[in-house]
Parts: C-alpha cells; sequence; structure tokens
C-alpha cells in the first residue's frame, strides 16, 4: 500500500484514466457447482496517466472540482469514458503453487502469473440527473451477488459481507434503503420485508414469512434459482490470529517497486522523503527507512539520505524477508501507457489562423481535443481580422490542465504577454512540468521571459515554421512528458 500510495498511480490526471480492480478474491461456481477464483479488473480504454505532485497542487488550487468537472464534461460532449472489464481465473491447486495467499487482501496477483481475460465493458454514457437521488444515496455492498458467484474465505471480504450492510443501514436512515429508486432491483423481486423507517412499499396482507398457509399466492423461494453457497469441506481451529501465510509483507512491495521505470522510481523516492519530512518524530522516520531497507536498499539508502539521517540503516526484525529472486510485473508500470489528450494553444491578437487551425485538424485525428486560451474571454483577433473564439481565458487556464501547449502568437502579442505574470507562468509551468510547448518563431521572446531561452534545444521545444511542420509537433506531443528534463528542473533524492 506504501509503495502504491507514494507511486504516480496515486496521481491521476483523470478520473477517467484510473486503474480499478476489486481488493478481494471472489469465486465462480458453474452450474456443475465448479469453483474458480477470480479476481475482478477494469482497464480505462484511455490509459493510465499522472500528473506530477507540484502540478498536483496547483490543479487542486485553481479548481477543487477538476476531476468531477472533467468527468462531468467528457460524459456531456459524448466522449464516454470507457473500462474493459477483465478477470483472472485460477484454481485452488494454482492458488496453493503462488509464494503468496491469495486470500491476503494486500497481495495482488501479477498478470505474468495469470493473465487478465478481458469479458465485457462498462461505459459511463450519462450524468446524474440529480447527483443527490442517483449518487449520494447509492447502497454498494459486496453480499449482493448474482447466481454464479460466490464468496471465498478472504478474512477482509468476510467482515465486508456485513459490515457494508450496518454501514448502509446507518448512513441511509433504515432497513429500507434497497427501495430508494437509485438501490431499486429492476427486476420483479421479494424480501418479505414489512414496515419500518421510510418504508416505501406497500405491502397488502399479515405474511411476512414463508411458506405460510394464510397466503398461498405469495412468493416462495425457489432452491434450485435462489442463491446457494458452495459446498466444501471446512476443518481446523477457529482463532484471531494473522494467519502465518500473510506475514510475507515486503516481496509484493519489493515486486511493485522493481517493476517501476527509472522515473517512476524516482518519483516514490521523492514522494516518500516528501512525506516524511513532514513527520515530527525522528524515530518514525528512522522506522520507516528501516521497513524500506527490506523493500530495497537502493531506495532505503536514498531516502535516508534525503532525510539526511546520517548513518546505515538497519533493517527492521522480521519473521519473513523478502524474497531475493522476484520477477517485475511490468503490467504494475503506468508510464508508456499514457497519451496527450489536451493540447492548449495560448493565442494573441494577429496570431496566424492558418496555423491554428492545421493543428486542430492534427489534433483531432488523433482523437485529441485542441483549447484556445487567450488574454480575454471573447477571444483574440487574428491577423487576417477575424475574430477566434477563446474556449478559456488565460488568468483561469494555467497551463497544469493540459497535456501540451503551443504558443502562437504574434510579435506585438508576445511583447504584451512577456508582461503578463500569467502567460510567463503558463510557459515556465509547462517547461517545469516536463510537457512539450509547441511555439512559433514570434514567441521566443515570452519563452525567454519565462526563463527557457537556454533550453530551446530540448526535444520538448518545438519551433513551428509553418502548417507543414504540425505532423512532427504532433509526433513529440505524443510523448506526454519529456522525463529526460526532470534532472534539470528538480533535484531527485
Amino acid at each position: 500500500m506504501i509503495m502504491w500510495a507514494m507511486s504516480d498511480r496515486a496521481l491521476p490526471r483523470s478520473l477517467r484514466m484510473i486503474e480499478g480492480f476489486g481488493v478481494n478474491t471472489f469465486r465462480l461456481v458453474d452450474a456443475k457447482g465448479k469453483p474458480t477464483f477470480v479476481t475482478f479488473h477494469w482497464r480505462p480504454k484511455l490509459g493510465m496517466q499522472s500528473v506530477i505532485w507540484d502540478e498536483a497542487v496547483k490543479i487542486n488550487g485553481a479548481d477543487p472540482d477538476f476531476h468531477r468537472r472533467d468527468l462531468f464534461e467528457a460524459i456531456a460532449a459524448g466522449d464516454f469514458p470507457e473500462w474493459d472489464f477483465g478477470v483472472q481465473l485460477f484454481d485452488e491447486k494454482q492458488a496453493a503453487s503462488f509464494d503468496f495467499d491469495v486470500l491476503d487482501a494486500t497481495k495482488l496477483v501479477p498478470e505474468e502469473l495469470v493473465p487478465l481475460q478481458i469479458i465485457g465493458r462498462m461505459v459511463l454514457d450519462r450524468n446524474p440527473d440529480n447527483f443527490f437521488a442517483e449518487t449520494e444515496q447509492i447502497a454498494f455492498c459486496p453480499a449482493n451477488v448474482v447466481p454464479g458467484i460466490d464468496f471465498s474465505n478472504d478474512p477482509l471480504l468476510q467482515g465486508r459481507l456485513f459490515s457494508y450492510l450496518d454501514t448502509q443501514l446507518i448512513r441511509l436512515g433504515g432497513p429500507n434503503f434497497n427501495e430508494i429508486p437509485i438501490n431499486q432491483p429492476k427486476c420483479p423481486w421479494a424480501n418479505l420485508q414489512r414496515d419500518g423507517h421510510m418504508r416505501m412499499r406497500v405491502a397488502k396482507g399479515r405474511v411476512n414469512y414463508e411458506p405460510n398457509t394464510l397466503a398461498p399466492e405469495a412468493p416462495r423461494a425457489d432452491p434450485g434459482r435462489g442463491f446457494m453457497g458452495l459446498t466444501r469441506d471446512e476443518s481446523g481451529g477457529t482463532m484471531r490470529v494473522r494467519p502465518e501465510s500473510f506475514a510475507d509483507h515486503y516481496s509484493q512491495a519489493r515486486m511493485f517497486f522493481l517493476s517501476q521505470t527509472e522515473t517512476e522510481k524516482n518519483h516514490i523516492v521523492a514522494a516518500l522523503v516528501f512525506e516524511l519530512s513532514k513527520v515530527e518524530t525522528l524515530a518514525v522516520r528512522k522506522r520507516v527507512a528501516s521497513h524500506l531497507a527490506h523493500v530495497d536498499e537502493g531506495i532505503a539508502k536514498r531516502v535516508a539520505a534525503g532525510l539526511r539521517l546520517g548513518h546505515e540503516i538497519e533493517p527492521a526484525a522480521t519473521t519473513v524477508p523478502a524474497r531475493c529472486e522476484i520477477k517485475p510485473s511490468p503490467a504494475l508500470s503506468i508510464i508508456g501507457k499514457d497519451q496527450t489528450r489536451i493540447i492548449g494553444v495560448l493565442v494573441s491578437d494577429g496570431a496566424d489562423p492558418g496555423l491554428i487551425e492545421a493543428l486542430r485538424t492534427a489534433v483531432q485525428k488523433e482523437g485529441a481535443k485542441l483549447k484556445i486560451v487567450a488574454p480575454h474571454v471573447g477571444g483574440a483577433k487574428t491577423c487576417d481580422g477575424k475574430l477566434l473564439e477563446a474556449d478559456q481565458q488565460l488568468a483561469g487556464a494555467p497551463s497544469i490542465f493540459f497535456d501540451a501547449v503551443a504558443v502562437f502568437v504574434s510579435e506585438a502579442g508576445a511583447r504584451e504577454l512577456a508582461r503578463e505574470a500569467a502567460a510567463v507562468d503558463f510557459v515556465s509551468a509547462a517547461f517545469n512540468h516536463l510537457k512539450v510547448i509547441d511555439h512559433v518563431p514570434a514567441a521566443e521572446p515570452l519563452l525567454r521571459r519565462a526563463g527557457i531561452a537556454d533550453e530551446l534545444t530540448d526535444a520538448g521545444i518545438v519551433r513551428l515554421t509553418g502548417a507543414d511542420a504540425v505532423a512532427g509537433l504532433i509526433d513529440v506531443a505524443k510523448k506526454t512528458r519529456i522525463w529526460d528534463r526532470e534532472p534539470r528542473v528538480r533535484n531527485l533524492p
């Protein structure tokens, strides 16, 4: 969990680019009663993508509703977010051969060990009509399953099976929360519940049980179609202890760290140093470093150096040290699975409309979007005297909202924007956040004012001299981030 939370996965670019998975292991049971362990996964069609920490802080300050707005606007525009639904399937014999316990919710099954099988999809194709009625009141519960799905002995899952029901009873005010429209089954249903707080159905007669002789026409349970738990023998003593098979706390953390690219490893180290720098108690900082020593000696040393702990880190006492020979799982890395989705174009009066439209066409061909940012919300007058409408006004649209930026300005516009702090920050922040910056030659005074004049040979700084060069610009912009630039703009532990 610590490795995961300190990684780039914890700083998503968008809710539409988050990978989801069930923490718990369930079972699938076929018509003959044969069980198979299953873990459920959601893979975003857009791929996974993150932001860097400084960017995340600024996004939160500029627009605290950024993620919800991004999701809402994408759905409203018909750009429906979509996820592939996949499963990992393995039987008990396979599970017994793994070097971890599949019933331990802190462990994952590497895809290289059990490949993911895509069996469906989920598409968000409309926004709620009423956020409270359709979102705030929804009541999820892992005990609600359809025939063919059963539960495993995962102790966390077993706890959730009753605790979620208890949560909904309190959160939604009583036992009839399943009658709230958003929680009602879409098919006919009968649970024989009666009365109680906030009852919405009008139950006729006086029978609330079955079988009965007072209401022979009342619904009856169907043993053949109703839920039947898996029949299997269980043996052993009941104890309130942590299973020995759960005792390996470090091997999968090590696997996760080794599976990251060098850039992602640097970010994990930097995040640990950053967060531990806020911890007032020195002993706690040392203790965390001592646990990191079991994950990887290199990460422990780098974190210790970043915190100036000033001594060799002694690994924490443990009964089960991490396995030394462990295979990385490339599926756990994010970099390489991202794409540029939105390009922000800063324009001024006198900009070349032909160049802007050439870029717009190329961007849309790639399935991305182009947003026009101008000093004034009314837009800018291009060199042909026509008004170019702006999507956003400069002061309210910093470059943190875009995956790449372009600066298409006139010479006079560049001189004017060089005196505007928001424009200077637009460019400098894009550079410091490792983004591709496309610009026309006239924009170079603004780039120099932003402090990147000496960086014009950077692979991510693209000088656009005409519409015919747009294709090359798009190829560079697909990189999303220029990671080679990172050591030049920040000190990494």
